[in-house]
């Protein structure tokens, strides 16, 4: 456990690591062992926030960014498939399970007569903003105790770490 308030469990296990594996290098497991722990508890947050709008995460997925897009909040298949890193049979059967349950429709594309749009309907625009604000009151929650500097500071270390690795989407 940690030693002060000061501390956390991550630097309990770099101090141990450090104590048994003196010739590494143990850095990185204070950046990525607190960004693996805090993804985890961040994961089960938006499934309470998204579950109490009615909402699976991959459904959020799907239905935010129909809502991103602006009204009439319709993108293609193909669209959605490159928004949300799926394959295009997954997003099939996503756009299916949702229609199903009244979120979206299939509508004829006005602009290519040989493709369709997935438009959100008004109960899928009600579930993904109930799901967004209650998601946005926790984090900002979350972020009450930390100062606008550090917010700064960890936006900019976060987004150079995620364009070194490459994971701009």
């Amino acid at each position: 456990m940690a030693e002060t308030s000061n501390e956390d469990a991550v630097d309990a296990i770099v101090r141990d690591w450090t104590m048994v594996r003196a010739d590494l290098d143990v850095a990185p497991l204070k950046v990525f062992s607190r960004v693996e722990r805090i993804a985890r508890q961040l994961d089960g947050l938006r499934k309470r926030a998204f579950a109490e709008a009615g909402l699976e995460l991959w459904e959020f997925d799907v239905l935010s960014a129909l809502r991103r897009a602006g009204a009439p909040h319709a993108l293609t298949p193909k669209q959605l498939v490159e928004s949300n890193l799926v394959s295009s049979g997954t997003m099939t059967n996503r756009i299916d399970r949702l229609a199903e349950r009244g979120l979206v429709v299939r509508e004829d594309d006005p602009a290519d007569g040989r493709s369709v749009l997935v438009r959100m309907t008004a109960e899928g625009v009600e579930r993904v903003d109930r799901a967004l604000t209650g998601l946005l009151g926790d984090e900002s929650t979350l972020l009450e105790s930390v100062d606008a500097a550090e917010i700064a500071a960890l936006e900019r270390g976060l987004r150079a770490l995620s364009l070194r690795m490459g994971t701009t989407k």
